[in-house]
């Protein structure tokens, strides 16, 4: 939001505040739609070639390993992968997680006890790894866990 002239204070701060709401609201809008459209059978992914090792980068930096070049949703597959380590990091109480890449196999971890439930979408507590179990399963992926591992197969 571009204004003319600077804001004072509180004012200032007013505006970066609806930003910032009218931003989350915008991704809970676009969780919720492609959820819909999932489960209405009206998902319609961009296939495109992309390398597994970009796609985990893109969504955690410090992603490590060799990718492969496969065909498939890069946006979806980017946001279900930041959606997964955040869903990790924020109910299983870790400050960080590791992304390892082998090919089109990915290992999220730490996965721990508490998180794991809610990380593979059994427990409703996070919109963002609901929908992105139910888009890497649209795309053909499969996710499975393995004590304190997600072990994410893309396709």
């Amino acid at each position: 939001m571009q204004r003319a002239g600077a804001l004072e204070p509180p004012l200032s701060r007013y505006v970066e505040m609806i930003v910032a709401a009218s931003e989350q609201m915008t991704e809970l809008l676009e969780e919720l739609g492609l959820a819909a459209r999932i489960d209405g059978d009206r998902f319609e992914p961009v296939l495109v070639e992309v390398d597994t090792l970009e796609l985990a980068r893109a969504a955690v930096p410090d992603a490590a390993g060799t990718g492969e070049t496969i065909t498939t949703d890069p946006p979806t597959v980017q946001r279900s992968l930041a959606s997964l380590a955040l869903c990790a990091r924020r109910h299983g109480g870790v400050d960080v997680v590791n992304l390892r890449v082998d090919g089109a196999a990915l290992t999220l971890e730490p996965v721990t006890p508490g998180a794991a439930p809610v990380i593979l979408a059994e427990e409703m507590k996070d919109l963002g790894a609901a929908v992105a179990v139910r888009a890497i399963r649209a795309l053909g992926g499969s996710l499975e866990l393995a004590g304190e591992e997600l072990r994410i197969k893309l396709a």
